[in-house]
C-alpha cells in the first residue's frame, strides 16, 4: 500500500513526541511537512532537528507541498472549524484531535463539509486500539460477564496547561467563555474537555447511547487555572447501564514550558482504569499499567515507561486503510457527535445542579 503523504497542521507547541514518533516510524506514512501556530512553537520544533520542514502558515505549507494527502490537526479547539473547512476545500483527509468543537452549529458545518468533500475525518481516540481495551471488548462480546450492569472508569492525568497554554484559555478550549455555574468564578473548558475517551468507550462496550448524566465539580487543586480540574460524572445509558466516571486532572505536575523528564510528579501522571460489572461477574482493567521508577528528591519526581505509543499503530492503520479504500473510520464526526453532546450535558448539569438529559 502506498504511504500516505501527511503533514502536521498548526502546532501550538513544538513538543509533540508521540506524534513525531508515529509519523516518523510508521511505514504507512510519509511525513512531509509541518506548520506551527507561532514562532515560539516553531523554535521548539526546530530543536528536534527531525528533517521535516516547518512553516508558519498552512497556506505556505500547502503551496510548497501540494502533494499533501492528509493532516493531523494539532491546533487549539477553537481553530478546528476553519481548518476542517479549509481541508475539505482542498480535499485533504483529517486526523482530528479529540474535541472537534463543542458548538453544535459548528459541528454540523464540519459534518456537512467533510461529507460533501468525500474526505476521511477520523477523531483521535486511541483507547480503542489499546490491547487491554481490545481484550475487554472481546470478553464482553463473548458473554464472559453476561449483560453489563455498570461501568466505572477513571481517565485521570496531570494538567497540560503549562506546556500547552491554549488548554488554559476557556475561549480556545471550550470555544467561548461560559461560567461553570452561578457564583463560581471558573469557566467551562478544563479537565472534562481533555478526557472524552471513557465517554466514547462506554458506547462501544454497551452498544447503547446516553440517557442522562449528573456531574459535579470539586474545588480546584490548581487555584490559578480558570476552569475546572476536578469533577465526577454519573448517569445511565438507554439500556439501563449505570456509570461513574472520573475525568479529572488529579495528578500534579511541575510547570515546565517544554514537557520533559521532571514533568511527572508522584503518583503516576496518567491512569485509565475501567471496571465493568455484569450479571455473571466483573472485569477490572488497568489500561496503561506503566512501570514507574520513583526518583524522590528534590521534587518527588519519577521516571515512567508507558506502552503509550502502541495505540497509535492501530489508529494509523485504520486511518490509512480508510483513505486508501474509501471507508469510514469507526470514530467519525457523526459517531463522535453524541459523545460531545454528553460532555455538554455534563456542563449543563454542573450549571443547574440537576441531572441533564443527553
Amino acid at each position: 500500500m502506498k504511504p500516505v503523504k501527511i503533514a502536521m497542521m498548526s502546532l501550538t507547541h513544538g513538543h509533540t513526541r508521540k506524534y513525531y514518533q508515529t509519523l516518523r516510524e510508521n511505514s504507512k506514512l510519509d511525513w512531509v511537512a509541518s506548520c506551527a501556530e507561532d514562532q515560539a512553537a516553531k523554535d521548539v520544533y526546530d530543536l528536534y532537528d527531525n528533517g521535516v520542514p516547518c512553516y508558519l502558515s498552512a497556506e505556505e505549507m500547502f503551496e510548497k507541498h501540494p502533494d499533501i494527502e492528509a493532516v493531523v490537526l494539532a491546533s487549539a479547539n477553537d481553530r478546528h472549524l476553519e481548518q476542517v473547512l479549509d481541508c475539505a476545500k482542498r480535499g485533504v483527509h483529517i486526523l482530528s484531535m479529540k474535541i472537534p468543537t463543542f458548538d453544535p452549529a459548528e459541528y454540523d458545518k464540519m459534518i456537512e463539509a467533510v461529507e460533501k468533500a468525500g474526505i476521511v475525518c477520523q477523531i483521535e481516540l486511541e483507547m480503542h486500539y489499546n490491547p487491554v481495551v481490545k481484550r475487554l471488548q472481546k470478553l464482553i462480546a463473548d458473554g464472559e460477564i453476561g449483560k453489563i450492569l455498570s461501568v466505572q472508569a477513571t481517565n485521570i492525568t496531570l494538567s497540560p496547561v503549562w506546556a500547552f497554554p491554549w488548554q488554559g484559555v476557556p475561549e480556545a478550549s471550550y470555544g467561548k467563555r461560559v461560567p461553570l455555574k452561578e457564583g463560581d468564578p471558573r469557566f467551562r473548558g478544563g479537565a472534562l474537555c481533555d478526557h472524552p475517551h471513557i465517554f466514547d468507550l462506554i458506547r462501544w462496550l454497551t452498544g447503547s447511547d446516553f440517557d442522562f448524566v449528573y456531574s459535579a465539580v470539586a474545588p480546584n487543586l490548581r487555584p490559578d487555572i480558570p476552569m475546572e480540574d476536578m469533577l465526577l460524572v454519573n448517569g445511565k445509558m438507554k439500556d439501563g447501564t449505570a456509570f461513574l466516571f472520573d475525568p479529572s486532572w488529579s495528578r500534579m505536575e511541575e510547570r515546565l514550558k517544554v514537557p520533559a523528564p521532571g514533568w511527572e510528579v508522584f503518583p503516576k501522571r496518567m491512569e485509565v482504569n475501567v471496571t465493568v460489572t455484569g450479571e455473571k461477574g466483573s472485569i477490572v482493567c488497568d489500561c496503561f499499567g506503566p512501570n514507574v521508577y520513583h526518583n524522590g528528591a528534590p521534587n518527588d519526581r519519577y521516571t515512567v515507561q508507558y506502552t503509550y505509543f502502541d495505540e497509535w499503530v492501530g489508529l494509523i492503520d485504520e486511518f490509512v486503510d480508510c483513505i486508501r479504500n474509501h471507508k469510514q473510520p469507526k470514530i467519525n464526526l457523526r459517531w463522535h457527535r453524541r459523545t460531545i453532546d454528553c460532555m455538554n450535558a455534563c456542563y449543563s448539569s454542573i450549571a443547574s445542579g440537576k441531572p441533564a438529559q443527553v
